[in-house]
């Protein structure tokens, strides 16, 4: 599909000619074009943090039940809009049909829903009083003690590519629900699909200035963003490099953060798992999003007694992925995000190679299509590297594709230190993974993991859970009512009586 006139940015509730022109978006699938996207330049992206700070005395005032209204109003705009907004973020990233509907517009709908209802959410904890002595301070007292959560102010939200729905709805919504402003700065790749959450929100309801949404390819774009005096908070999904720079620049004047960066999902496969459920779960890593998504279980650490059998079923599932068009019937793997991030996973798969790593499915570019249309497209092949070592740096180095390597580990019986050491072993920590027959034994084994969450038989999220990373995997939680916590500063009110 393309997108029929280029598209302006969202500023101060008015739609804004980019003072930068346009750029192509291009369908990561066939390589055409899908639409035209902005190029805002710096002092419109100030513009849009200080139509945000203009906005945000009214709008943190605003009545909860009137935050709402708006959240389930835009709720019920993108459903009614589920069609066309699946097939254009369907255009924009390549997913397969029933990611860009379930997964990306569907799981847009699911989180303003569920913050509008988070708007309602109690902010006020009553806390138990304490009596106080007579002494320097004054006369004995009873003081009482409140806790309340205030909106922190004006929250930038830098969303990443893989999901341009699901991740910036999982900001906007919560950070609106409490009473904050938003700059959205989306990622260039796949901005379009942003910018009909912002058609949403503004036939919805939300007063002006309190949704901004700003995109560019220029670095001076997400720059702006985070270092406008305006802006309170950043909340950003990408990469540890980038979140790294981002908290630097925060540092400087103590700006709020929420960091969801980079994953190296450890999956550790115990002797006495169930190897079916384990590849299945594995799996999702070619599947979903073609392996660009943090959470994915990428790193396979598996006991050697079941070492063969579990990379000979890995190899058999792969057999039966297509890799292909994905919005023909039956494609389960698409391309990935462009050409560049292509040539990327490649270049990690010949590292694999020279490192040692062997090749047990995969490694060759698929050629997608026929006649003219044949070799269009960024397409990487799923790929198993396999008699990996846990120095090698495509086990250690996230590399955000349908890539999965796999490290055996020795141990007797019972003795999970191996495995947990392995796993532990790395600069991240987002997401885990353990396969155990013994339920007891593999929640032993999660609670030793340093990563923030673990998956115990199952790749499945509970998405009341808090999300979040531990060492470089980022700072913060969000998801369910932690992302509410996590858009609000916690204020004390004290008082005698």
């Amino acid at each position: 599909m393309s997108s029929a006139q280029p598209q302006k940015l969202y500023i101060g509730g008015e739609w804004v000619e980019p003072a930068g022109g346009h750029y192509e978006v291009v369908n990561p699938a066939d390589e055409s074009v899908v639409g035209l996207a902005p190029e805002a330049s710096r002092g419109q992206v100030e513009d849009a943090a200080r139509a945000a700070a203009a906005a945000f005395a009214s709008w943190s005032r605003t009545k909860p039940e009137e935050r709402a209204a708006i959240l389930d109003r835009a709720a019920d705009i993108i459903q009614r809009e589920y069609e066309p907004w699946s097939a254009l973020a369907q255009a924009e990233t390549g997913a397969p049909t029933g990611i860009a509907r379930g997964m990306q517009v569907g799981v847009g709908v699911t989180r303003f829903r569920r913050y509008a209802r988070g708007a309602l959410e109690p902010v006020e904890r009553g806390l138990p009083p304490q009596v106080t002595e007579a002494g320097p301070m004054g006369a004995a007292s009873v003081l009482g003690a409140l806790e309340l959560r205030q909106p922190v102010g004006v929250v930038t939200c830098i969303t990443s590519y893989n999901n341009p729905w699901a991740n910036p709805a999982g900001k906007v919504a919560p950070a609106l629900a409490m009473g904050n402003t938003v700059v959205v700065k989306p990622a260039p790749q796949d901005p379009l699909s942003v910018f009909r959450m912002a058609d949403a929100l503004h036939e919805a309801g939300v007063p002006a200035g309190v949704v901004n949404v700003v995109s560019g390819t220029s670095v001076e774009v997400g720059e702006a963003a985070v270092d406008s005096p305006d802006v309170d908070m950043v909340s950003f999904t990408g990469s540890t490099g980038v979140g790294q720079s981002i908290a630097e620049v925060c540092g400087r004047t103590m700006k709020r953060q929420l960091m969801e960066l980079g994953g190296k999902g450890a999956a550790i496969v115990l002797a006495d798992a169930d190897l079916d459920a384990a590849v299945m779960g594995i799996g999702t890593t070619f599947s979903f999003y073609s392996g660009q998504i943090c959470t994915a279980p990428t790193r396979v650490i598996v006991h050697r007694s079941v070492y063969e059998q579990l990379v000979e079923k890995l190899t058999g599932y792969l057999a039966f992925m297509k890799v292909g068009d994905p919005t023909v019937r039956g494609t389960v793997v698409g391309p990935v995000i462009s050409a560049a991030h292509r040539d990327r996973v490649e270049a990690y798969i010949e590292l694999g190679k020279k490192e040692g790593a062997r090749i047990a499915f995969g490694g060759e570019r698929p050629v997608v299509g026929e006649g003219a249309s044949a070799g269009k497209g960024f397409y990487v092949a799923p790929t198993l590297l396999v008699d990996c070592t846990n120095d090698m740096r495509v086990v250690r180095e996230e590399i955000f594709g349908p890539v999965v390597v796999v490290v055996p580990f020795d141990g007797a019986a019972g003795d999970d230190d191996a495995a947990v050491a392995l796993a532990n072993d790395s600069d991240f920590g987002l997401l885990n993974y353990v396969w155990s027959g013994d339920a007891a034994r593999a929640f032993r084994v999660a609670r030793r993991l340093r990563a923030g969450g673990v998956g115990v038989n199952t790749i499945g999220r509970n998405m009341e859970a808090p999300f979040g990373g531990f060492k470089r995997s980022g700072v913060g939680r969000d998801v369910g009512s932690y992302a509410l916590h996590a858009y609000s500063e916690i204020q004390s009110i004290v008082w005698t009586g």
